[in-house]
């Protein structure tokens, strides 16, 4: 598997986008073959602030990273996170090939992430933070 180059522009398919503390963080097994690219995540996000959309102050989310293994465990940040509902559009394919399954858990919302690329879970203080702020900015 090849791992593409994120475009930070894609978070205009987010439907949420937010700042906060990441807990709870479990990698849910789905494959009974034990492929761990198969799995996904879910974790709770305590929420500092909304930067797209509108959701309470606590969220539970999941991370379908089917290209790539997940991580065993994820700090607790804070993180900026772009996220979509499980209706909405994807990125498009950004590398060669990639799995895409339907979202695992259709009641939740996801994070958003281009097949083959990198998610949009970013330390708050980044500079990938940092652009996508303007972006959402220029996007007012």
């Amino acid at each position: 598997m090849v791992d593409a180059p994120i475009v930070l522009s894609d978070v205009n398919y987010a439907d949420v986008v937010v700042v906060g503390r990441v807990s709870e963080y479990n990698i849910i097994e789905t494959d009974p073959a034990g492929r761990p690219t198969w799995n996904y995540a879910r974790f709770v996000v305590d929420i500092d602030e909304v930067l797209v959309g509108s959701v309470p102050d606590r969220i539970s989310v999941t991370w379908d990273n089917s290209t790539f293994e997940l991580p065993l465990e994820m700090s607790a940040g804070p993180f900026l996170i772009a996220l979509r509902l499980p209706s909405s559009a994807t990125p498009p394919l950004r590398g060669p090939s990639a799995t895409v399954l339907p979202n695992r858990d259709p009641d939740l919302l996801a994070v958003l992430q281009a097949p083959c690329a990198d998610p949009f879970i970013f330390e708050q203080s980044s500079e990938e933070a940092r652009s996508i702020r303007e972006l959402i900015a220029a996007q007012r």
